[in-house]
């Protein structure tokens, strides 16, 4: 990554992480219905894909999908008014936490369905090969996913028609409270890519800049026309997985694993250090760190302000007529 490509992941690494915190705030404050999955932790794994796209890149993510627009781009307010239902969201409301899309950003689904994602990815990278553009599509899931019906045939389809995609799974180690090891016959997920033809690489999802290099290179195979790739940026998630939920019986990871990779594989941390150590200055990653701190409290004062869906417009937006179509 260039200079100005590195200060721009750290902030946006840093938007995550601070939306996030304060996102759980609202939660706690019944200012957010339903549930929050809190992507705290992953952060390098998402904005490292993101920062490899341009802008006309699209993208598809997951049920823990707040990181997603942030880490392609898209403004906080909109993204805390839907979050709270507000009618100032990116989706007016209508999609909430799990449900987000924002076409300006490239943002075409967000999905609760695990491993929903992955077809409408595949679908559009066939779209921009239909229209002979050199769009890419970054598709985002979980390791959970991957034993879904729909990451096989999305894979060998893509593999057989060289499209445009790179799937690049969040390894965070469960599915809920299910370890990798315990669901998977072959644990090591970048082993299916050879399966269907694809390259498949695995890397360290607490380092941007690893993440960053695997997309790149994925980024220019595809567009050069020589078909998907698999990326498997093996995180972790710091809190449960969805924020406040109470899991009954004995714990499914310890207290001691957990405080582990808070203290020594903290993303955000370990990239600080690193651009430390390239001689960026404290002045200028602190300022950084004031103006996204700003940033959200603003975000959270127009979601406040922002009014909820009148109940006369419920029906608005469910439908879609093309055009020549009433």
């Amino acid at each position: 990554m260039k200079r100005d490509q590195r200060l721009e992941a750290y902030r946006r690494m840093l938007r995550i992480r601070r939306f996030e915190e304060e996102g759980m705030r609202q939660f706690e404050a019944d200012k957010i219905p339903g549930f929050f999955h809190s992507s705290v932790g992953q952060e390098a794994a998402i904005v490292g894909a993101c920062i490899a796209l341009r802008d006309d890149d699209v993208m598809t993510g997951t049920h823990r999908s707040h990181g997603h627009p942030i880490g392609k781009g898209a403004h906080l307010d909109s993204l805390m008014a839907e979050l709270m239902g507000k009618d100032g969201g990116i989706c007016k409301g209508r999609g909430g936490s799990m449900h987000l899309a924002d076409k300006s950003v490239g943002i075409i689904s967000e999905s609760g369905i695990v491993g929903g994602g992955i077809p409408l990815a595949t679908g559009c990278a066939f779209s921009a090969k239909v229209r002979r553009v050199d769009q890419v599509t970054l598709c985002f899931f979980g390791d959970g996913a991957v034993n879904q019906g729909a990451f096989h045939e999305s894979l060998n389809m893509a593999s057989l028609w060289k499209l445009p995609v790179i799937y690049l799974c969040e390894n965070n180690g469960y599915a809920i409270t299910t370890s990798v090891e315990q669901s998977h016959g072959q644990p090591d997920i970048a082993l299916r890519a050879a399966g269907y033809g694809m390259p498949g690489v695995t890397v360290q999802g607490h380092d941007v800049c690893a993440v960053y290099e695997a997309a790149a290179r994925a980024v220019t195979r595809a567009r050069a026309g020589e078909g998907p790739s698999l990326i498997v940026a093996n995180t972790y998630r710091f809190d449960e997985h969805n924020f406040g939920l109470v899991i009954p019986g004995e714990p499914y990871r310890s207290v001691e694993e957990v405080e582990a990779h808070k203290r020594d594989r903290d993303p955000i941390l370990l990239y600080r250090t690193v651009l430390l150590d390239e001689g960026i200055n404290e002045k200028s990653l602190r300022s950084i760190e004031d103006e996204v701190v700003e940033a959200v409290k603003q975000a959270v004062e127009f979601a406040l302000a922002s009014p909820m869906p009148r109940p006369e417009t419920l029906a608005d937006y469910m439908f879609y007529s093309p055009p020549g179509r009433p």
